[in-house]
């Protein structure tokens, strides 16, 4: 029997930055260079695809990780991982050498899976998967080390985080039930939450003084934040130190939604096509380009694995 549709959304580079840093860089390809980041996300693919049965697979990709326009809103937004300013392009990203050098190998790793790549001008992965995410016409699994993106966590649409802030073999399946178990809130509030949280990984300051529980217990109250700020305004439905704290951060509580929200109407579309076996000659260019490379049964396993889709 074929697979029912399922779409798997990657936060690529989430995915290679774990993979870089979980796996031993002892492992080189001929010519010394490292190779442990590309090994990884070759590894991570062949267990997702194997767990979660998907008939497409995107590599979400970061063309821009710091988007000016996130800048104008809040200067601070990543500021911290900036090791160079480009001012006709996206910053320079704080990003090892050993994993720099290998980004060219992930994609062309990709490429030989024919696991379509997908990256948008002046925006982050997250907002390819947002948009993808909500405009698929099918189930879909996003795996993601970002909580950001449990706001696009959708029972009623079948949209998944598959979670990996604890490791690959400790993955969790995020879902309604899990968002309002950890936060007390729904997904659809999410956003709405982080922005009150803060998020010094981000370089969102969030609002001084409320944390997870004042922000939970305030979007319970009133739904979210723009019934928040109008309840504070009016000066009910919260105690005076809670709404001189909301009201103290309005020019915060101005721009930060934007910021945090993922893009959702992006000028792209999910290939229609979904993922299939390699061919006998696309077979042959991967174990050419994992031989080149000493990628090994890494390579072997993420093509033994996409040979199992049925689309």
């Amino acid at each position: 029997m074929p697979r029912a549709d399922k779409l798997l959304l990657l936060d690529t580079a989430s995915l290679y930055f774990r993979a870089f840093y979980g796996v031993p860089d002892k492992v080189t390809a001929p010519d010394g260079s490292p190779i442990n980041a590309a090994r990884g996300l070759l590894d991570m693919i062949a267990k997702l695809v194997t767990l979660y049965e998907p008939t497409h697979v995107v590599a979400c990709w970061d063309d821009d990780w710091r988007p000016q326009w996130r800048v104008d809103l809040i200067p601070s937004y990543k500021e911290h991982r900036v090791v160079e300013v480009v001012p006709a392009g996206p910053d320079v990203e704080e990003v090892p050498d050993p994993l720099e050098a290998q980004i060219p190998l992930i994609r062309q790793t990709l490429g030989a899976l024919g696991i379509p790549i997908i990256g948008v001008a002046e925006h982050e992965a997250d907002d390819v998967i947002g948009t993808l995410a909500t405009h698929a016409t099918m189930p879909v699994d996003i795996v993601t080390g970002d909580r950001d993106l449990f706001q696009l966590v959708d029972d009623s649409r079948n949209i998944r985080v598959i979670y990996t802030a604890r490791g690959m073999s400790n993955l969790e399946i995020v879902t309604d039930a899990v968002v309002v178990s950890k936060y007390g809130v729904l997904p659809g509030q999410y956003a709405d939450f982080a922005t009150m949280r803060g998020d010094s990984s981000d370089g969102l300051p969030g609002v001084a003084g409320v944390g997870e529980k004042t922000a939970a217990t305030l979007l319970q109250a009133h739904g979210d934040l723009v019934g928040i700020r109008q309840a504070a305004e009016a000066g009910e439905g919260m105690s005076a130190g809670v709404r001189s704290k909301i009201l103290a951060a309005a020019d915060y509580l101005d721009v930060a939604p934007t910021v945090v929200a993922v893009a959702p109407d992006l000028d792209i579309v999910a290939p229609s096509d979904p993922l299939r076996p390699l061919d006998p000659a696309e077979v042959d260019a991967a174990t050419e380009l994992a031989e080149k490379w000493n990628l090994g049964g890494s390579m072997t396993r993420a093509v033994a694995a996409i040979a199992t889709i049925d689309g």
